[in-house]
């Protein structure tokens, strides 16, 4: 059977206005703090009976800025510098049939509101403000961890771990509880693969900032933090 029928279940509330800078992976940064907002008819307290006893979970999401009508069998992982083509399934790019994607994030708990119904709040998310949710499920230890599982290309890809010098005059206008998470997304160069000018200014749009850097070598350079 043909028929297909998947609906919008939730959507994420992030720091992240815009999908540059947001982490490759979910969990590399875990100073980010997201939360998960359901739709109004799927927001009924027993559906999440039971969520509170695993440490994470799995979310399936949207592309929603990827997607397109057409699709490609290879792709350019940004890990490879953008010029090596890799079949797409044997990757993660969101230039894809279907345009879904997957994330593993850490369960902080949650929350009754009076506006939204209860809420989940997560740690280590990898998607843009307002991305559709389509699915939650829980992370099993025992099947979901392979300890002696083989990561293909990124095993053997690129660093692109940097420093960040952040002038301490600039970083106090960012609120306290979101430096850690603003330093960790810095530290993992947001910048595009194909972009690595060091004369080139980057704007990154984090929890109602502009924030405007730029890279050289192995160090990122803060220059100026704007609010929005």
């Amino acid at each position: 059977m043909d028929f297909v029928n998947i609906q919008i279940i939730a959507r994420m509330k992030s720091d992240f206005p815009t999908k540059f800078g947001i982490p490759r992976q979910s969990g590399l940064v875990e100073d980010l703090h997201s939360t998960i907002i359901f739709e109004p008819e799927f927001r009924i307290p027993d559906a999440l009976r039971g969520i509170e006893d695993y440490s994470h979970l799995w979310i399936i999401w949207q592309f929603s800025e990827a997607v397109r009508q057409d699709w490609s069998p290879t792709v350019r992982p940004p890990r490879l510098g953008g010029n090596t083509r890799m079949g797409v399934f044997a990757t993660r790019s969101p230039f894809r049939p279907n345009a879904l994607g997957m994330s593993c994030v850490k369960l902080i708990g949650l929350e009754q509101t009076e506006n939204n119904g209860t809420v989940i709040h997560v740690s280590g998310a990898d998607l843009m403000d307002g991305t559709p949710i389509f699915d939650i499920k829980p992370y099993i230890p025992y099947s979901d961890s392979h300890t002696d599982a083989v990561g293909g290309f990124t095993d053997t890809a690129a660093d692109f771990m940097l420093n960040v010098d952040f002038p301490p005059s600039l970083l106090m206008s960012i609120p306290e509880s979101k430096r850690g998470a603003l330093l960790g997304v810095l530290s993992h160069d947001p910048r595009p693969s194909y972009q690595r000018s060091p004369d080139r200014i980057y704007g990154l749009s984090f929890a109602g900032f502009d924030i405007r850097f730029s890279v050289d070598g192995s160090t990122l350079f803060v220059k100026e933090v704007t609010k929005l």
